[in-house]
């Protein structure tokens, strides 16, 4: 920067939101085609519900390098969701509600994407598989559950971005 250069005006709150949740659509958007390509490798079709998770389980480990490689992408996506909050907020109020933000939208349109890309799931009440880390059978649940959680975690989220970003 030459000296006579002015610094660059740190973009207002509500800009950095909206450019957090446009990215977290795309990561969502770019989730789901992730599981288009995994059900293509686990030998699910386009149309074909989701089996029970006992056979989306045994399917997985047809490919005994497809579950650690599933689970270290579902990290990354947490660092990346972390990461580009940190960037967003300013303070710790305002990073949490970042992160809570731009995970809920990231969920909610990779259920979008999957619909759109699959015609999957069919309904709200559609059982899936959220989590793989760690394995557990917990992690099976109405599509609803999730939906439900990410839309509070949006509205608590937003709030607590916008009382961080003013300081309160």
């Amino acid at each position: 920067m030459s000296a006579d250069a002015a610094p660059t005006p740190r973009a207002s709150a509500g800009r950095r939101l909206g450019a957090l949740i446009l990215f977290a659509a795309a990561m969502g958007w770019l989730e789901g085609v992730v599981v288009v390509y995994i059900r293509g490798l686990i030998g699910l079709p386009r149309g074909e519900g989701m089996p029970a998770v006992a056979e989306v389980m045994r399917r997985i480990q047809t490919l005994p390098w497809l579950l650690p490689t599933e689970q270290t992408r579902e990290i990354a996506t947490l660092v990346m969701l972390a990461a580009v909050a940190w960037l967003a907020g300013h303070g710790l109020r305002a990073r949490f509600g970042a992160f809570l933000v731009s995970f809920g939208v990231w969920d909610i349109v990779y259920y979008v994407a999957l619909y759109a890309l699959l015609g999957w799931p069919t309904s709200l009440t559609t059982m899936d598989l959220l989590f793989l880390i760690p394995p557990s059978p917990l992690w099976y649940q109405p599509v609803w559950a999730p939906v439900v959680i990410s839309a509070g975690m949006i509205a608590v989220g937003a709030s607590l971005f916008r009382a961080g970003a003013k300081g309160v």
